[in-house]
C-alpha cells in the first residue's frame, strides 16, 4: 500500500482515532492535512508526523462551518493539490435518555456528526469529481446500526451518515469516486476510558473476541479503503467491532 503525493485530509485529526489514522497514511506516504475544531491538537500531530518522517500541515476546521470547510478545501487545492482523499472523523457526543434528551443536544451531535460530513463531503467529491479519482471514507459507528440506550441523538447521527454514504457512492462512482463508512464498535478511547469499570467490563462480555478495540484497529481498515487495494469496494459499511454486531 502506497500513497506517495496523496493528499488526505483527516476531520477530528487532532487526537483519538482521528490521530492514529493520521499516522497510519502518514507511513505509506500520503501527505496529511489535519483538520481540527482544536488547532493546538492539530498541530501537535501533525508536528509528530513530521518529527517521524512524514508530511503533515494542521488547519482549524469547524465541520458545522459551510465557509470555513469551504476556505480550508480552497487551501489545500491551491496550497498543496485536490484532494484525494478525505476521512469523515469528527464527532461528538451528547449523551442522554431519549424522553429527557435536550433540544440544544439533539441539534448539536447531528450537526457535527451528520452534517459536517455532509459539507466536507461536498467540496471533497467537488474537487475529486474533477480529476475522476478519490476516496471518501466516514466514520460511523456500531450504534448507528443497532441503536444504544441513552444515545439517540448519536445513534440517529451515525445512521444517517450509513445512509448519507451509500447515496454518495451511488452518486459519485461514476467519475471513479468510492465511499464507504466505517462503523466501529467501542473502542478504547477518551469517550470509553471515562465509564465505570463494571459498565466497560459488561460491554466486554458482549464482544466475542473478549477486548475494546483499539484506535489502530480502525486506522488499519481505513488505510485498506482508500489505498489501491479497495478500488472495486464502495457503497459498504465495514463493521469493525470484535463479533459484538454480526
Amino acid at each position: 500500500m502506497k500513497l506517495d503525493k496523496k493528499v488526505a485530509l483527516i476531520t477530528g485529526g487532532g487526537q483519538g482515532i482521528g490521530r492514529v489514522i493520521a499516522d497510519n497514511l502518514a507511513k505509506i506516504g500520503a501527505h496529511i492535512v489535519l483538520g481540527d475544531i482544536n488547532l493546538e491538537n492539530a498541530e501537535k500531530s501533525a508536528k509528530n508526523i513530521r518529527d517521524n518522517g512524514g508530511k503533515a500541515s494542521a488547519v482549524l476546521l469547524n465541520v458545522v462551518d459551510p465557509v470555513n470547510v469551504k476556505q480550508v478545501f480552497d487551501f489545500i487545492s491551491k496550497e498543496f493539490k485536490p484532494l484525494d482523499i478525505l476521512v469523515n472523523n469528527a464527532g461528538i457526543t451528547k449523551d442522554g435518555l431519549f424522553v429527557r434528551m435536550k433540544e440544544d443536544d439533539w441539534d448539536r451531535v447531528l450537526a457535527v456528526n451528520l452534517k459536517g460530513s455532509f459539507l466536507c463531503g461536498q467540496q471533497a467529491a467537488k474537487q475529486m469529481m474533477k480529476q475522476r479519482s478519490g476516496s471518501i471514507v466516514n466514520i460511523a459507528s456500531i450504534v448507528g446500526v443497532m441503536g444504544n440506550a441513552g444515545q439517540a441523538n448519536y445513534s440517529a447521527s451515525k445512521a444517517g451518515l450509513i445512509g448519507l454514504t451509500k447515496t454518495m457512492a451511488r452518486e459519485l462512482a461514476p467519475r471513479n469516486i468510492t465511499v464507504n463508512a466505517i462503523a466501529p464498535g467501542f473502542i478504547d478511547t477518551n469517550m470509553t476510558r471515562v465509564l465505570d469499570d463494571k459498565i466497560r467490563d459488561k460491554l466486554i462480555e458482549q464482544i466475542p473476541l473478549a477486548r475494546l478495540g483499539l484506535p489502530v484497529d480502525i486506522a488499519h481498515s481505513v488505510t485498506f479503503l482508500v489505498s489501491g487495494q479497495s478500488n472495486y469496494i464502495t457503497g459498504q459499511v465495514i463493521n469493525v467491532n470484535g463479533g459484538m454486531l454480526m
